[in-house]
């Protein structure tokens, strides 16, 4: 009898706790860490050196990183999609491992990054799986060099700056700025630099891209528009803006995760992608 009312207790104190549990909108997981890589280095791009790895094989996958971010944050996809593809992980100018130099900031330099990346690969065309600027970076790429994407994953992006909401007390974003710094200094070639860094990155974030309709409307890769139902950033009619105005485009909006879904719920996020891969309308 001891033992039932103790059992019973105990199954009322967790429902309680579930029931008061946050949301997992509302956290930030982990940073987790990328498995063993099958090649990795420092590609000469652009005047800079661009960190990168390579896993699996199969038809290649490029997954781009949101700003202040570094490739580790894609560790869960990495895991999943080198069981079926090429997966290649790469990090911005100035983020992680990768080196910067003095040209300002802009998605245009950093699209031509990627492409110096894959010619510096011998890659003619990736599929592109982006995160926030990662995504801004893909649709660059959709527009300028649409011959070296055969698909796009375009997950949490914006096509103007109104299109960003105000994060400035978001506690969710306030500790992944935090916790992006720390990373920045066990990474980065210049350690001490976060300060001027995000500078120059939030001085990008004010004035770019400036896309209209018919900027999107050029993009003829097969294209899914993909948002958190709880995106504390990016604005759901811009979201809505964007796949309304890119031919063909899919929308997604993916329940019960924020600007960080791949690290909320990665199941979710990855099955949303090895479905979209999967799809058959890809641009040859």
């Amino acid at each position: 009898m001891i033992f039932r009312n103790l059992f019973a207790a105990l199954l009322v104190a967790v429902s309680i706790t579930a029931a008061h549990a946050a949301p997992r909108w509302l956290n930030l997981p982990p940073t987790p860490t990328l498995p063993k890589a099958a090649q990795s280095g420092l590609a000469p791009v652009n005047g800079i050196k661009i960190w990168y790895a390579v896993y699996g094989r199969g038809e290649p996958v490029l997954l781009l990183h949101g700003g202040l971010a570094n490739a580790n944050y894609w560790s869960h996809q990495v895991r999943t999609l080198q069981r079926h593809y090429q997966v290649i992980v790469m990090e911005s100018r100035g983020h992680g491992r990768s080196s910067r130099n003095q040209e300002p900031y802009g998605y245009d330099l950093m699209a031509s990054d990627v492409v110096g990346l894959l010619d510096h690969l011998k890659i003619r065309k990736a599929a592109i799986v982006g995160w926030s600027d990662g995504a801004i970076i893909g649709l660059d790429i959709a527009m300028k060099h649409p011959e070296r994407v055969s698909r796009l994953f375009a997950f949490a992006a914006n096509s103007d700056p109104s299109g960003v909401a105000d994060i400035a007390s978001n506690d969710v974003f306030n500790a992944f700025i935090a916790r992006a710094g720390e990373e920045y200094k066990r990474l980065s070639p210049t350690p001490t630099q976060y300060k001027s860094f995000v500078d120059e990155i939030t001085k990008m974030w004010e004035s770019q891209p400036k896309w209209t309709a018919s900027d999107l409307a050029a993009i003829k890769v097969p294209t899914w528009v993909v948002d958190g139902d709880h995106d504390e950033a990016i604005k759901r009619e811009n979201t809505e803006f964007m796949a309304a105005n890119i031919p063909g485009a899919g929308l997604l909006i993916q329940p019960e995760v924020s600007h960080f879904s791949f690290l909320q719920d990665p199941e979710q996020f990855n099955q949303d992608v090895l479905r979209f891969l999967e799809r058959k309308d890809a641009a040859k």
